[in-house]
C-alpha cells in the first residue's frame, strides 16, 4: 500500500534554476518573467511623453542654434557699420581739410603782400578771398550762419553782451554784432554775440494812435 501511494503521488518539477554568484550566494532564476501590469494606454502615454520631451529638446537646440547665428550676424552687421561711419567720418574729414587749403595759400600770399609793402587795395582784396573761402569751406560742411541783426532777440541763437537804445520798432531785437553765430542743421555750433536794443520807457507805454 505505502507503495502505490507513493506512484500516485503528484511530482512538481521545479523549473527554477539555482546558481552562485562569485560570491557563493544561491539565487534564483525565473524562467517566466514577471508580468508587465501596466495598462496598454499608459504604456502608450509614456511612449508619447518621451517623444514630446525629445521633440523638445530638438527644438531647443535649434532655437540656440539660430540664436548664436544671429547674435553673430547683428555682431557682423553692427562692425561693418561702424567700419562704415568711420570711413564716411574720415572722408569727410579729408574733404573739409582739402577745401581749407586753398584758404592757407590765400593767407600766405597775403603775409607775402604785406611784407613787400603791396598797395592796401590789394591786400584789402586777398583778405576778402580768404574770408570767402573760409564760408565756402563752412558751407560745403553743412555749417550756416545764425541770422542776428534786426531779428528778435532769442536766447537759444544769441548771446547778448550789451544793451543799447532803440526805437519802439526795434525793442527786444539786435540792433548789431559783434560775431557771428553759426549752426549746422539742429546743432548751435556757436551763438551769435549781439547788442540788444532798449526803447525808452517812456517810448514803450507811450499809447499807439
Amino acid at each position: 500500500m505505502m507503495g502505490e501511494d507513493r506512484k500516485d503521488e503528484l511530482r512538481v518539477t521545479d523549473k527554477r534554476r539555482i546558481y552562485l554568484d562569485r560570491e557563493g550566494t544561491d539565487r534564483v532564476n525565473e524562467d517566466v518573467e514577471a508580468p508587465n501590469l501596466k495598462p496598454k494606454y499608459v504604456e502608450e502615454l509614456e511612449a508619447r511623453t518621451q517623444a514630446a520631451e525629445k521633440q523638445v529638446h530638438e527644438v531647443q537646440g535649434r532655437f540656440e542654434q539660430l540664436r548664436q547665428q544671429l547674435q553673430r550676424e547683428t555682431d557682423e552687421t553692427r562692425q561693418r557699420l561702424n567700419r562704415s561711419a568711420d570711413e564716411r567720418a574720415a572722408n569727410e574729414k579729408a574733404k573739409f581739410i582739402a577745401d581749407f587749403l586753398p584758404v592757407l595759400d590765400d593767407l600766405h600770399r597775403a603775409i607775402n603782400a604785406v611784407s613787400e609793402n603791396a598797395p592796401r587795395e590789394a591786400m584789402l582784396e586777398g583778405i576778402r578771398s580768404i574770408a570767402n573761402r573760409i564760408e565756402s569751406a563752412l558751407t560745403n560742411a553743412g555749417v550756416e550762419p545764425v541770422d542776428a541783426v534786426g531779428e528778435t532777440f532769442d536766447p537759444e541763437l544769441h548771446e547778448a553782451v550789451d544793451t543799447g537804445n532803440a526805437d519802439p520798432e526795434m525793442d527786444g531785437k539786435v540792433i548789431s554784432e559783434y560775431s557771428r553765430g553759426f549752426r549746422m542743421g539742429d546743432r548751435l555750433l556757436r551763438p551769435a554775440r549781439v547788442k540788444v536794443g532798449r526803447a525808452a520807457e517812456q517810448a514803450r507805454t507811450a499809447p499807439q494812435e
